[in-house]
């Protein structure tokens, strides 16, 4: 089976597997069961092929076999149940076969627990608290025992079916790929809220190479959501030397970001829960800790941001002026200009366009982050990219490298995509065409324009695209007089074509 039909069947079965919960609980929820388990999938499908695989290295080792087992970059424990008298009951791996084998169990969603409370104690440097908040034995989300134990039982009757071990998926981003396919599915219930937490992979791509993250760099995002963004940034390098960092207020998603990096190897990222703004955790000899490239798409225009904490931040991340209470677009550059190191550190953040041109305290932060010689280039994407939301956006490219005469470059590529019936998706030569104009910093006609600062400064400051890029497209004159002569000429032509057509008929005898 090729890679897109795979993914489709994991797509159908998840899918199906939302059936299970459906008029029970918010869709919004739907994705924390869901993601769960088959994040238990993935991790027993791939124990499963290791344990072919040194079976075979190991054959007639059992003891051999158990300690290489045990060097694996991830532990399934073995549950040992206990009855009333503390007796061993039963054991079974901590995995998604014991607990299939265990569907009609009338403990099962106690079961589910006691499996994912032992995968993360047996791997508490990479998942510890990733599954404190989900219940899978919760009467108040799966209704009462019977309910519940009828719907967990379809729930695993669902996956049993996929394959999702190594060698058949390859590097797909599963986490990342399924979340965004449910955020799509819900986009209609789920609101603006759903655009907050996946940048669609077109985007993360179109960002992540901008940025051009290299070799040995520290990356961060500190509005990090499920994580896709700063993989596609990692996958940048051709190389595992880098780190990865990133901090996430929501604790579900969060939970999936952790997984998601667990997923792809990338066990040493460090992904902090708490609010950013108010919050930051990644510190460093009690300063905000500095990153080669950072990256975020944060929540557009956020209310009630933090603004209250601005005046005696100890970071000093709003030294240009304080962002407006209920818009918190600046407060996220802000911070992520803070964190960006001196002399190397680039900055990518995905904007709705109100940032580029509102006044007041925004115009006054954009006002100096331009005179401190940071803005590098502004991009301007279709209209309808993101879930939940059919805004334009833009992307923003800062650097701390700038020379003097640079020179920021703007470009509209908003009217170069693939409209895909309910959303708008950037295609390969749209994302190319980008990166390549970014790069060689080339003015294209109704494409791109590089301005000098002066020019902006006569503007005000105001970086909305269309003064700096022209689109406009004249309308084509039309010749009246030409058009009289052709329509002269079709009606002349009709009329010997007519009496053409009655002299056939009559020598045809069909003109009675």
């Amino acid at each position: 089976m090729d890679k897109e039909s795979l993914k489709q069947e994991i797509f159908n079965t998840v899918w199906k597997a939302c059936d299970t919960f459906r008029g029970v609980i918010d869709p919004g929820m739907y994705k924390d069961y869901v993601l769960t388990m088959l994040f238990v999938k993935y991790i027993s499908d791939i124990r499963k092929s290791k344990v072919a695989e040194l079976s075979e290295k190991y054959r007639g080792d059992p003891t051999r076999l158990e300690r290489a087992l045990g060097r694996e970059r991830f532990m399934l424990p073995t549950i040992n149940i206990k009855d009333d008298k503390g007796k061993i009951s039963e054991s079974f791996l901590a995995e998604f076969d014991s607990l299939y084998e265990r569907r009609n169990n009338s403990n099962i969603g106690e079961l589910i627990n006691i499996v994912l409370e032992n995968i993360e104690d047996a791997n508490k440097a990479k998942l510890n608290n990733v599954f404190r908040n989900i219940d899978f034995n919760s009467e108040a989300n799966l209704g009462q025992a019977r309910q519940r134990n009828t719907r967990l039982k379809h729930l695993l009757d669902d996956f049993v079916g996929i394959d999702l071990r190594p060698e058949k998926i390859g590097e797909m981003d599963i986490i990342g790929d399924v979340y965004e396919f449910l955020i799509a599915k819900f986009a209609a219930t789920a609101g603006k809220k759903a655009g907050e937490f996946y940048t669609p992979s077109e985007v993360s791509e179109t960002l992540a190479r901008l940025v051009a993250p290299k070799k040995g760099e520290r990356i961060c995002d500190p509005a990090c959501g499920s994580g896709s963004l700063l993989i596609r940034a990692a996958r940048q390098i051709n190389d595992r030397d880098f780190s990865l960092y990133g901090q996430e207020m929501n604790g579900s998603t969060w939970a999936l970001c952790k997984m998601n990096m667990f997923l792809h190897g990338m066990d040493s990222s460090r992904i902090e829960w708490e609010d950013t703004i108010r919050h930051p955790l990644l510190i460093e000899n009690d300063s905000l800790m500095k990153f080669d490239v950072v990256i975020a798409n944060p929540p557009f225009s956020l209310d009630k941001w933090g603004q209250e904490i601005a005046d005696n931040d100890k970071y000093r991340r709003f030294y240009r002026g304080i962002p407006p209470k209920s818009k918190g677009d600046w407060a996220f550059i802000s911070h992520m200009l803070a964190a960006a190191a001196e002399g190397t550190g680039r900055v990518g953040v995905i904007v709705p366009h109100g940032v580029l041109f509102r006044g007041g305290q925004e115009g006054q932060i954009r006002e100096a982050v331009i005179k401190e010689n940071l803005l590098d280039a502004v991009i301007g994407l279709p209209a309808n990219l993101f879930y939940g939301t059919g805004i334009p956006t833009a992307i923003l490219i800062f650097r701390k490298d700038r020379k003097r005469d640079d020179g920021i470059l703007f470009i509209d590529a908003s009217r170069e995509y693939s409209d895909d019936k309910n959303q708008n998706r950037l295609r390969d030569q749209d994302i190319d065409k980008i990166v390549e104009t970014y790069q060689k910093r080339k003015a294209i006609d109704k494409y791109s324009y590089l301005a000098k600062v002066a020019g902006i400064k006569e503007n005000d400051y105001n970086l909305n695209i269309p003064r700096y890029v022209d689109t406009f497209e004249p309308e084509l004159e039309i010749d009246i007089s030409a058009v009289q002569k052709e329509i002269g000429r079709i009606e002349n032509e009709l009329v010997k074509t007519r009496e053409k057509m009655a002299r056939y008929m009559k020598e045809l005898g069909l003109d009675r």
